[in-house]
């Protein structure tokens, strides 16, 4: 396009034309217009010259200046001019003022024409990718249909509004075949601006993907009485959703599932037969986990909050229902709740809880020097460990049916002396391992913990203070450190790097 010949109005038409064809704001086309003919301008002028192009909105008028900037002292001669000169052009000009000298219209030769119209496909092209980024990095998250336009490697090609749009073969669900031509569907994962354009990346295999389905075909979801608290998908093979009503009226799981089941049969033909288990959500750990296992039915849950962790026992029968094909079903169970989940059968748990008694009250028998009688009634009455009783009030021993006071305080005495060895020997082990004071004053570990770190290699502050969480949770499996204990603790044996008098603040 020659700017030069192109009729004044017709500028304006052709800027309307570009702007509507390429969806792109007609302003940025004149402005894209401008620019080639300052470029053309710098061209016939000079480079070095502020050359600055104006075209009249309205009429289509073009008008070329060049500009010329008042300064205190000129480093560029063709675009600058001191305070002195510029005052015997005008009086009042002024330091920064800047002085537009009126040039004639430029008569654009072959290669000016052409570089023009460079600059022009170049800024328009620009403006198109800004305004695809924008519109689509504004609607991931979304669904969006599309037609095939090529299929290489396994990676789908989609055209979709104004853009292209790319489905990685891993985000294709198994089995699942394109051709040309094929209408697609699918969800809006990631746009990422990049030097060739916009690259915007589809998913039939995300989370979400599913969630959107379920807002798209039942309208308790859209409106939002029903949420769909959680989703796990095994994509292609079958998925677990977790919703919950805020309409007490209303039945979560029927609505999703719909009549006859017309509402998740449409999902699960869009996925290709993948099967989707719809479960009550709760607010309670146990029973969303128990929901979460189903069709296993469950008969004891075990909680350990602390750890993140739930144990479930189910019947022996329901063993490989509750763990699933290639361990499926609890897999699914644990991506929806997030709780890391151990399954046990009731023989395996009646095993194991054997053997817990076993081992407790053993070592009850040689701590205390007592008969096994006495070791199986403390363990009966729920006591652990010998720490529990030594630091217990002696009251309690006594309400242990057949525990008269003296033997009760024996006891103990006997719990108490214990445990004082205990904590001698292993300060005295402490010492010789060469763990400093200091960690003892972090008020943080046991004297077993501190002998167990000695025997890893860490006996300063700073030796803690260089682990990571899940490094001191490893070397101390036992301690019951969650991840936000474990960098408090680390935390605070940093924390006389931050003063210089090297005051310690140790956590109570």
């Amino acid at each position: 396009m020659d700017i030069a010949t192109t009729p004044k109005l017709e500028l304006i038409q052709v800027a309307d034309v570009v702007a509507r064809d390429k969806g792109i704001d007609r302003e940025e086309v004149l402005i894209a217009m401008e620019q080639a003919t300052q470029k053309a301008g710098r061209s016939k002028y000079g480079p070095d010259h502020d050359i600055r192009a104006t075209i009249d909105r309205r009429t289509g008028d073009i008008s070329l200046k060049r500009c010329t900037t008042v300064v205190d002292g000129v480093e560029d001669e063709s675009a600058e001019i001191t305070l002195d000169q510029a005052k015997k052009i005008d009086p009042e000009l002024k330091i920064g003022s800047v002085i537009e000298e009126p040039l004639p219209p430029i008569d654009f030769g072959r290669i000016a024409a052409q570089t023009a119209k460079q600059v022009i496909v170049q800024k328009v092209r620009e403006f198109e990718r800004k305004r695809q980024f924008e519109e689509y990095n504004s609607r991931a998250g979304e669904i969006i249909n599309g037609v095939v336009k090529r299929v290489e490697y396994g990676n789908v090609t989609v055209e979709i509004p104004r853009a292209e749009a790319v489905v990685r073969r891993d985000r294709l669900l198994p089995r699942e075949t394109f051709r040309q031509g094929d209408r697609i569907r699918a969800y809006i994962e990631n746009v990422r601006e990049e030097q060739r354009g916009p690259q915007i990346f589809l998913s039939r295999t995300h989370p979400e993907f599913m969630r959107k389905l379920f807002r798209q075909e039942v309208p308790e979801v859209y409106d939002g009485i029903i949420e769909i608290k959680a989703v796990a998908r095994d994509p292609g093979s079958r998925a677990k959703i977790a919703v919950q009503s805020y309409d007490a009226s209303i039945d979560p799981v029927g609505a999703c599932v719909g009549m006859r089941g017309s509402r998740v049969q449409a999902v699960v033909g869009e996925l290709h037969g993948e099967k989707i288990d719809i479960i009550p959500f709760s607010e309670d750990p146990a029973t969303f986990v128990v929901n979460a296992l189903a069709p296993a039915e469950v008969s004891k849950v075990v909680l350990d909050e602390d750890q993140g962790r739930i144990e479930v026992v189910v019947p022996n029968e329901q063993l490989s229902l509750a763990i699933g094909r290639r361990g499926q079903n609890v897999r699914l169970a644990f991506m929806l709740t997030g709780w890391d989940i151990d399954i046990l059968t009731d023989q395996e748990e009646s095993d194991r809880r054997r053997e817990e008694f076993r081992q407790r009250s053993e070592a009850f028998v040689n701590a205390l020097d007592v008969d096994e009688v006495i070791a199986n009634l403390l363990v009966t009455e729920g006591f652990s460990s010998v720490e529990e009783i030594a630091f217990t009030e002696v009251k309690n021993l006594t309400e242990i049916e057949g525990f008269e006071a003296d033997i009760a305080k024996e006891l103990h005495n006997r719990a108490f002396n214990f445990v004082e060895a205990e904590r001698r020997r292993h300060d005295e082990r402490r010492r010789e391992l060469g763990v400093t004071d200091q960690l003892v004053e972090l008020n943080a570990f046991t004297p077993t913990m501190l002998v167990v770190l000695g025997e890893n290699g860490i006996k300063t502050l700073d030796d803690v203070g260089d682990l990571a969480s899940d490094e001191l949770r490893e070397i101390l499996p036992n301690a019951g450190f969650d991840e936000k204990a474990a960098n408090q603790i680390i935390m605070a044996a940093r924390a006389h790097w931050f003063y210089e008098d090297n005051d310690i603040d140790t956590p109570a």
